[in-house]
């Protein structure tokens, strides 16, 4: 990428080399030399409004596209169901009819209705979504969260940059981006943060003196070992501390907001989870990931998936209403997406198998054009025919959204290259 031209002004050239010369793990940056400091150079230009937050909720399982956000009423029975669309705020745009209050937002919201893949497992195509590059047993890929926060740093220095909700500890995180960019793990978003406090008839005081005795006896074992694993250790320590002295610990208790708020998200841990996630982003957490699983329908794909659908259509309206009001959706950019859609043809059991070939996802806020649709499937949705779009495409328009240069390599301590759109081109014209 030439950053005389995609960066017009100095400061912002320091800026960003000074970012890149801190990612590069392992690679040395001489006086006057910046190793591996640009890929292939597509000429992609720096967003002039980049969002500054990211919301990923990821629909675990597979989301069926066809009972959705990419519904065939046209298509027979076999494809369709029993299934009706229903009309949205945005003109020529329909949705399933198990989505009346997202088809309200639809003006807000972009949808991606030709993504595709060849990645049909569920651990394997999670995995290629949330970090854009395959699973290999010998490398730890960062999540697309870990790679804002690498580049953006944090918004408040007294809260986490990226925090997970309802993912569980075995989802990708960090990777070899280390512990500065893992993410924050919270199991039940109405539990808040746990084990944030001293343990009973511990004092402040006691605690602080404690605290000192352990920082004496691990400079000791760091001034001998000087290893990375234990200074890993000590910071995430560290961490912990500052966020228990934090006076902004009380964001993550969402039993602060009143009840009818709460009831409007929906007393589900999805809906609690999106309602975090709004508490979190409004105090300067940079990306916060909500997960909502059960769309692996194999069985009962129409009951199933009207349940989840209930669950999605409730908090996600909520979220969108919260933050269009406050302003905050400007500069907010929610995602909505899944490892790979469900086969067209019901299978004997009423339900859909796994299907990569096609699917959806959403884009909303952060410039995002509303009421746009991008891609379309033929008419029993079996396959993109206008505007295919790999997961490598859509990762990389989230990248591109959110400011950062696709093309700059960042390397492992094996100096292996990596780059955030892992050659995807983002989709332009999903942008205002």
């Amino acid at each position: 990428m030439n950053l005389s031209q995609e960066l017009p002004h100095p400061l912002d050239r320091r800026s960003f080399m000074a970012s890149a010369a801190k990612t590069f793990l392992g690679v040395n940056v001489l006086s006057n030399v910046l190793v591996g400091a640009g890929g292939e150079d597509r000429k992609i230009p720096f967003r002039k409004k980049p969002a500054k937050k990211v919301i990923y909720l990821y629909m675990a399982g597979g989301m069926s596209h066809l009972d959705t956000f990419d519904p065939k009423p046209e298509a027979p029975s076999e494809i369709k169901g029993n299934l009706s669309s229903i009309r949205t705020s945005a003109d020529g745009v329909r949705v399933s009819e198990y989505l009346p209050n997202i088809a309200k937002h639809m003006d807000k919201v972009a949808v991606v209705n030709s993504l595709h893949s060849k990645t049909g497992a569920h651990e394997q195509a999670r995995y290629l979504m949330k970090t854009n590059y395959s699973k290999r047993g010998t490398i730890k890929h960062p999540h697309m969260g870990a790679w804002l926060l690498k580049y953006e740093d944090r918004i408040n220095q007294q809260l986490p940059g990226f925090v997970s909700i309802a993912s569980g500890s075995k989802e990708a995180g960090a990777g070899f981006f280390g512990v500065n960019c893992q993410p924050l793990i919270i199991g039940k978003p109405e539990a808040g943060l746990q084990n944030s406090k001293h343990f009973t008839g511990i004092s402040d005081t006691e605690f602080m003196r404690r605290r000192k005795l352990s920082e004496r006896i691990d400079q000791k074992f760091h001034a001998k070992y000087k290893d990375k694993n234990a200074n890993a250790y000590t910071a995430i320590y560290e961490e912990a501390v500052t966020l228990m002295k934090s006076s902004d610990l009380k964001v993550f208790d969402i039993s602060q907001e009143n009840q009818s708020l709460r009831e409007r998200y929906g007393e589900h841990a999805f809906g609690q989870g999106c309602l975090l996630a709004r508490r979190l982003s409004e105090s300067g957490v940079r990306s916060v990931e909500v997960q909502l699983g059960g769309w692996d329908t194999h069985q009962d794909n129409f009951q199933r998936v009207q349940s989840n659908a209930a669950i999605l259509d409730q908090a996600l309206s909520a979220l969108l209403d919260d933050l269009h009001a406050s302003g905050m959706l400007e500069e907010t950019l929610v995602v909505l997406t899944t490892e790979f859609g469900r086969t067209p043809k019901i299978n004997q059991n009423a339900g859909r198998d796994h299907y990569p070939k096609a699917f959806s996802a959403l884009l909303a806020g952060g410039g995002v054009k509303g009421g746009y649709v991008h891609g379309k499937t033929d008419n029993k949705g079996t396959e993109p025919v206008d505007d295919p779009v790999t997961i490598a495409d859509f990762n990389a328009t989230i990248a591109y959204g959110c400011g950062l240069p696709l093309d700059q390599r960042l390397f492992t301590k094996n100096a292996r290259p990596f780059t955030v759109a892992n050659h995807g081109d983002p989709v332009m014209q999903l942008f205002s």
